[in-house]
C-alpha cells in the first residue's frame, strides 16, 4: 500500500483530482449514465465526464434538484451534453420505468456508473419491503444494470468500443456483519446495525461487479465491470451521524478527508482511462488497483449473492425473509 498521497502505478494518487486524472482524455461520442448526479461526488463526476465530451445522463431521485446541477454544469462547460431523468433506486417500480424510458430515448450506453447511496441510516424499509441501505445501494443498482445489460452489449458490439460499469462501493465494506451478507435476515430489525447494514450494501456492490465481471468475460462481451472506493469526502452521506461523532468527524476531515474533486477521480479514471482497458472485476481506490476485504473475492459468495439478488427483482412483491 503507498502512502496516503504518494503515487501508485498509474502515476496518481489520493490527492489526484477528477479532471487530472481524466486530463487529454476524449470522451466524445460515449453515453454516460450516473446514478444519483445531483449531489455530492456525483455532481463532480458527472461535470468532468461532461468536461470530456461524454454525453451525460443523470439518473436523480430529484430532478429539480437535478435540473439545477445541469444549469450549472452547461454554464460550467459551454457545449455540454446533460440529460436529467428520474430515478428512486430504493423503488423496483422507478427502477424499471427508468429502463424502459431510457431504452425508449434509443440512446446507447457506453459507460454505467452506479454511484448513488445512502449511509447508515436508520432502519427503514424501501417501497418494495426491503432494508433501505440494501434496496437503495444494491438491489436498485443491480436491476439497473440488469435491465441495461443489453443496451450496453448491443452499444459495445456497433461502436466497437468497450464498454463499461463502475460500482462505486467503499471502504466501508471492511465493517460489514460477520458473516458478510445475511441473506436470512436482511430484513432484521432487531439486530439491525446501521453502519454494519451499510458495510454490507457496500460489499455487494464489489461482489456485483465481480460476478458480474466474470459473466461478462465468459460470454466474450466487452464490457468491463470494476468497483471503486472513492475514499473519505465530507459529503450529505454523513447526515446520519450522531451529534458528538459528527463533531469529530468534521474536526478531522480538513486533514484527512479528500475534497470532492479527489473524492470522484477514481470514478472518473476507471471509466474513462486508456490505462483500465481491459481490466475487469477489480477494486479500485486512490485511482490505483487496490484490496477489499478477503470476503470480497469469495466467487462463491458472490455467485449466491447474485442468485439472491436475482430472485428478490424477479418477483412481483420485492419480499424477502427477515
Amino acid at each position: 500500500m503507498w502512502f496516503f498521497g504518494s503515487k501508485g502505478a498509474s502515476g496518481f494518487s489520493s490527492r489526484s483530482t477528477a479532471e487530472e486524472v481524466t486530463h487529454g482524455v476524449d470522451g466524445t461520442g460515449l453515453t454516460a449514465i450516473v446514478t444519483g448526479a445531483s449531489s455530492g461526488i456525483g455532481i463532480e463526476t458527472a461535470r468532468v465526464l461532461a468536461l470530456r465530451g461524454v454525453h451525460v445522463v443523470m439518473a436523480v431521485r430529484n430532478t429539480v434538484s437535478g435540473a439545477k446541477v445541469k444549469e450549472d454544469i452547461v454554464n460550467q462547460v459551454p457545449g455540454a451534453k446533460v440529460d436529467v431523468m428520474e430515478l428512486d433506486l430504493s423503488s423496483m417500480d422507478s427502477v424499471r420505468k427508468f429502463a424502459s424510458d431510457y431504452k425508449s430515448t434509443g440512446l446507447p450506453l457506453n459507460l454505467l456508473i452506479n454511484n448513488a447511496g445512502i449511509m447508515a441510516c436508520p432502519f427503514k424499509l424501501s417501497k418494495d419491503n426491503i432494508e433501505m441501505q440494501f434496496a437503495t445501494n444494491h438491489l436498485g443498482h443491480f436491476l439497473l444494470t440488469k435491465l441495461l445489460l443489453d443496451t450496453m452489449k448491443n452499444t459495445s458490439r456497433e461502436s466497437k468500443r468497450e464498454g463499461r460499469i463502475v460500482n462505486v462501493s467503499s471502504s466501508g465494506q471492511r465493517y460489514t456483519y460477520p458473516e458478510g451478507v445475511r441473506f436470512d435476515k436482511i430484513n432484521d430489525e432487531s439486530s439491525y446495525i446501521n453502519y454494519r447494514a451499510y458495510g454490507q450494501s457496500k460489499l455487494c456492490n464489489i461482489l456485483h461487479a465481480n460476478e458480474l465481471a466474470k459473466q461478462l468475460k465468459e460470454d466474450g462481451v466487452n464490457i468491463t465491470a470494476n468497483s471503486v472506493h472513492p475514499g473519505a469526502i465530507m459529503t450529505n452521506l454523513w447526515r446520519h451521524l450522531n451529534s458528538y461523532l459528527a463533531v469529530a468527524v468534521v474536526s478531522v476531515a480538513k486533514y484527512m478527508f479528500k475534497t470532492v474533486p479527489q473524492g470522484a477521480a477514481t470514478t472518473c479514471y476507471v471509466a474513462l482511462h486508456p490505462q483500465v482497458a481491459g481490466v475487469t472485476g477489480e477494486y479500485f481506490l486512490d485511482n490505483n488497483i487496490g484490496k477489499p476485504l478477503p470476503i470480497a473475492k469469495d466467487s462463491e459468495l458472490a455467485k449466491k449473492l447474485w442468485d439472491f439478488t436475482n430472485k428478490l427483482t424477479d418477483s412481483q412483491s420485492g419480499e424477502t425473509s427477515s
